[in-house]
């Protein structure tokens, strides 16, 4: 038996939820990103209260890494990081990307390709198949017509993501397939469940967010 504490803060919509063997216990979610720093630690004793558990019965916490909201990453990463540390108990880092396949694989016939908007036309994207399997490793590409031509050539591919909107824009090809279906707590609590029992643990001292690129803010005129 596993009780995981899952964190998820990459993208608009953050959720926490607790899992056992990879089955939702209690879940609570917020839709307003700027809010997820003041928001998190409270949702999670709020969580716990009305579930009637305590911090000490959880034997890991499992947060999505990225890549996603540079803010929200490092909220969620630091708030999962200092709740093992004062537990000790190991984190399980798992790809934003990844957690957005797992929710539509059912749904695939072939690949799936997640796509988070990074502005303008660029995404943040990977490829797996439906085993999830990483065929094409996460990274940061432009959208353009051609955009994933070779591999369409050969079988379809889903799509996902709120990035998908700017490749549904360009690409016709019928192997293209498209789906709205958003990752709701449970995808992160399964696949955070399959590392717990691989014990596939991130190092806890030297574990960062998955940004896939380098933050940039403009300086302010004096």
């Amino acid at each position: 038996m596993s009780l995981i504490l899952t964190i998820d803060t990459a993208l608009d919509t953050a959720g926490v939820c607790m899992a056992q063997d990879g089955e939702l216990v209690h879940s609570v979610t917020l839709e307003n990103q700027k809010d997820q720093a003041s928001w998190l630690h409270a949702a999670i004793r709020e969580m716990l209260r009305k579930a009637g558990y305590s911090l000490n019965q959880f034997e890991a916490v499992a947060v999505s890494i990225g890549p996603g909201s540079y803010t929200g990453l490092r909220v969620g990463l630091a708030a999962a990081k200092g709740l093992c540390y004062a537990l000790d108990i190991p984190l399980l880092a798992v790809s934003t990307l990844e957690i957005m396949a797992w929710a539509v694989k059912e749904e695939a016939t072939g690949l799936i390709c997640p796509l988070i908007d990074a502005r303008r036309m660029e995404v943040f994207t990977a490829i797996y198949d439906k085993e999830l399997k990483e065929i094409s490793s996460p990274a940061a590409m432009i959208v353009e017509e051609t955009s994933f031509a070779s591999l369409l050539k050969k079988q379809p591919i889903l799509f996902c993501g709120n990035g998908r909107k700017k490749l549904e824009a360009l690409i016709s090809n019928t192997n293209a397939q498209f789906t709205d279906t958003s990752p709701d707590a449970s995808a992160l609590a399964q696949i955070s469940y399959n590392h717990f029992q691989l014990k596939k643990f991130a190092n806890l001292a030297y574990s960062e967010p998955l940004y896939l690129k380098e933050f940039y803010s403009p300086q302010r005129k004096e």
